[in-house]
């Protein structure tokens, strides 16, 4: 299936929380949205293998997903490596995304720096006839997407755009609350351990920076990304919009 965007995360759960409000923005706009994790996120302190599974069905049918896929590489082991890498190129030359996303290369978990790392080489390395992958038995053509842009996990960026995603906030929110077992619910009486993510303030924290990054766009809420190559303006429809 071919795509219009292909996001790329370490973890269910990773997509939804930095950029689930874009991905409802684009899906509700008619385009094609896949998100491919990396890991089942076996590690986690919190659910298992089966319900984070469910859970991400579950997410991506609240964001209209056109494909959610897993890599099914180990959690707590995303370094670079060439297996990984031609994993990754087989993808993104099976679903031949114009637009992919990728963690920022700088974060507090490990896996997603190295996820950053992956796509990053993968973005470049597929578009090389010479590398070869296949889709079973058959070769499978080059093929470059032509942007690749970074979201905001948990450390800071200096954003080079910022979504309004003001409209699509509650589905964002909807999303990211499908994985109960993840992130703080006053109305469960779960007895498991008390993680960075499922602390009471963390939903509240999600809400503030997506108010933050809406304020400085002048909207109610907003997601900052981040591209190493510079983006054109129409600078007269952006003037229209105004």
């Amino acid at each position: 299936m071919n795509l219009d965007v292909l996001v790329f995360a370490a973890h269910p759960d990773d997509a939804e929380l930095s950029m689930g409000g874009t991905i409802a923005k684009l899906t509700n706009a008619g385009l094609k949205v896949g998100i491919i994790d990396f890991t089942r996120g076996e590690l986690g302190t919190r659910g298992t293998i089966e319900t984070r599974f469910e859970e991400a069905q579950k997410a991506s049918e609240i964001l209209k997903l056109a494909l959610r896929d897993n890599l099914e590489l180990p959690d707590g082991k995303i370094k670079f490596n060439q297996e990984y890498l031609l994993k990754i190129i087989n993808k993104i030359r099976k679903h031949r995304p114009s637009i992919i996303f990728a963690p920022y290369k700088n974060d507090r978990h490990p896996d997603h720096i190295g996820s950053s790392q992956l796509v990053k080489e993968a973005m470049f390395f597929t578009g090389l006839p010479k590398i070869e992958t296949f889709e079973g038995d058959e070769l499978q053509e080059a093929y470059r997407p032509k942007r690749l842009f970074y979201y905001m996990q948990t450390y800071d960026f200096t954003p080079t755009f910022i979504v309004d995603i003001s409209d699509t906030f509650k589905t964002k929110m909807e999303s990211v609350k499908a994985y109960a077992t993840q992130f703080h619910n006053p109305n469960s009486n779960s007895d498991e351990p008390e993680t960075f993510i499922s602390q009471p303030g963390f939903v509240k924290y999600l809400e503030t920076r997506a108010g933050l990054y809406g304020f400085k766009i002048g909207k109610e809420f907003g997601e900052p990304f981040y591209s190493e190559e510079d983006i054109e303006l129409d600078i007269i429809n952006y003037l229209k919009e105004l």
